[in-house]
């Protein structure tokens, strides 16, 4: 049985979602769109900054409450591309950035100031299988060494 608190993400992010219809959706695909003011209000409504710590702006949740918002996009029939990546990839600044980088940039993506999506996980081999990827990062000093292909 889910908590009062996830239920109520739930709600939140279904009514968000409701907003933009399938028409929404369907304009984006055939012009190639981006669905800006989708990410954006998701942004806005805080639940694009589960993941961030309030000291940074955002939410200070969990990995559980962020699945829910990932999951209530995705049942709502919206892309969960465009904001899966503004979620997760500033956890590499999180758990790896210094206190400077995460001062710099955790407070802008919070605020929808700043859009972090990246990702590079296509090797010619592996393809997205990323249990599979072979390419490797070894510290050198003050630099990496990066071996390996992407895509």
């Amino acid at each position: 049985m889910e908590s009062p608190e996830i239920k109520e993400i739930r709600t939140a992010v279904r009514q968000l979602c409701n907003q933009y219809g399938e028409d929404y959706w369907l304009e984006l695909d055939r012009s190639r769109g981006y669905p800006t003011e989708f990410v954006k209000e998701l942004t806005r409504s805080g639940f694009l900054t589960v993941l961030i710590p309030t000291e940074y702006g955002g939410a200070g949740l969990g990995v559980l409450e962020a699945s829910v918002v990932m999951e209530e996009v995705c049942r709502s029939g919206a892309h969960a591309g465009a904001c899966h990546a503004q979620m997760y990839v500033m956890g590499s600044v999180l758990r790896h950035g210094n206190d400077a980088q995460k001062q710099k940039y955790l407070p802008k993506i919070a605020a929808g100031e700043l859009r972090l999506q990246s990702f590079g996980v296509t090797e010619p081999t592996t393809g997205t299988d990323t249990t599979s990827l072979k390419t490797t990062a070894r510290r050198e000093g003050d630099e990496f060494v990066i071996n390996g292909q992407k895509v």
